[in-house]
């Protein structure tokens, strides 16, 4: 089960190492952990019950139901849960897997470290929190869907192996899966305000309380030294002042999204890709997903409804005489759905796609203006907004002001490993 790619270099700390790509790197049979560290989803009645100052369960029941909250729902998926969650600790054990719970509080560094493997219990919400502390491409993370019923998760193992816990494990353990590299988008800040603490979107969402909780030290959190030595950074042309550079301290699995915090207000920034030449552009943000995240927000914010298709139609049949049916709902899904599947690329692509959402056009543009979507593997943004943000898998938000520049890239010792474990 070796990759066919070739021999590449992984930094691990500052020493340097020499392994196959993807599985090759940790052949599947000889996948053996000794330590396991279970990531939980901080449930929506634990939220309530912190949130209350942990009230008799009697009051706290009256609260919710004044609010119009479903006191008995929340407690029933809490334990559907908490059932899931013994189940793999009891599962992991049996199998002599020394196996430590802890909740976003104490999901830290050194219990990462101690670590052989990281699994997550919830959704995709908790999963990205479990994948954005792991900074290096040794340490698998695998997410189960502790309540399929109400996640799709898509960045988990198939819902059949949330009730077949044991074969899941036993699978893993015997090498029955195949690794998957996804790549992660590093960030690099240069600027006066670059080491502010960002503010913690999961505070201001309550329906998805389990959404992101770092608890870190932010005014000096950074990549390791060795992330510095080997990022390609390189001063933004035209751009000459004494400001502080800062590799964020954390990996964008899905997406960075750069706009003014008031959603009416137009984004206006400056970009180049790859390389090119800089453009001013205003718009109502810039989306820059990886493999992972084309099939997220930024499938979303561009693909084409059966509406807008069916008017493409007519107005094809209009102006070149084709018979095309548009209300033929059978064909106009078939076209949609052709058109909107070259918005998805791979996982383990080194590449980003990015999005300028909602463009103002106003004058005659350069070609790069006139493609409000492509692919590249480098990008420079540098912010002329007011009071804008640039926020890493919608949980973390970075001051992104006037003057502030970022440069978006893609680098192989930021592969995140996670598991494939097929039905």
């Amino acid at each position: 089960m070796y990759s066919s790619r070739a021999l590449r270099v992984v930094r691990w700390g500052r020493h340097t190492c020499h392994c196959l790509d993807a599985a090759a790197q940790l052949h599947t049979k000889q996948f053996a952990p000794k330590k396991a560290l279970i990531l939980t989803k901080f449930s929506r009645y634990e939220f309530e019950k912190k949130r209350h100052g942990n009230i008799p369960e009697a009051e706290l029941e009256k609260r919710l139901k004044e609010r119009g909250s479903d006191y008995n729902m929340l407690l029933y998926h809490h334990y559907l849960h908490k059932g899931c969650e013994n189940t793999v600790v009891q599962a992991l054990r049996n199998q002599n897997i020394d196996t430590k719970v802890v909740t976003r509080f104490d999901y830290k560094s050194d219990v990462i470290e101690e670590s052989d493997i990281v699994f997550t219990m919830g959704g995709d919400g908790t999963f990205l929190l479990g994948a954005t502390r792991i900074l290096h491409p040794n340490k698998p993370i695998v997410g189960i869907n502790s309540d399929p019923t109400r996640s799709e998760g898509h960045l988990l193992l198939p819902k059949r192996y949330s009730v077949n816990i044991k074969e899941a494990v036993q699978r893993l353990l015997a090498g029955k899966f195949r690794w998957l590299f996804r790549k992660r988008i590093r960030m690099t800040l240069i600027g006066q305000d670059v080491y502010k603490p960002p503010v913690e979107l999961h505070n201001q969402q309550l329906l998805n309380p389990e959404y992101r909780y770092l608890d870190m030290d932010w005014s000096n959190a950074s990549l390791p030294t060795s992330y510095m030595e080997s990022s390609t950074m390189v001063e933004p042309r035209g751009i000459t002042y004494a400001k502080q550079a800062r590799v964020l301290p954390v990996l964008a699995l899905n997406e960075v999204f750069i706009a003014e915090c008031l959603s009416a207000r137009v984004s206006y920034y400056e970009m180049s890709i790859d390389g090119g030449p800089q453009f001013k552009q205003k718009s109502s943000g810039l989306c820059v997903s990886t493999g992972t995240g084309s099939t997220s927000w930024t499938y979303n914010i561009n693909k084409l409804t059966p509406q807008v298709v069916s008017q493409l139609m007519n107005a094809l049949k209009h102006e070149t005489g084709l018979e095309l049916d548009s209300k033929d709902e059978a064909l106009v899904g078939r076209v949609t759905d052709r058109v909107n599947q070259v918005l998805i690329f791979g996982p383990e692509e080194n590449r980003m796609c990015y999005t300028i959402r909602d463009p103002v056009m106003s004058a005659p543009r350069s070609a790069a203006e006139k493609r409000p979507r492509g692919l590249a593997r480098r990008l420079e943004v540098r912010s002329r907004c007011f009071d804008a943000n640039l926020v890493v898998d919608g949980g973390l938000s970075f001051p992104f002001n006037d003057g502030t520049v970022a440069i978006l890239d893609i680098h192989d010792d930021d592969a995140l490993r996670t598991v494939v474990l097929d039905d």
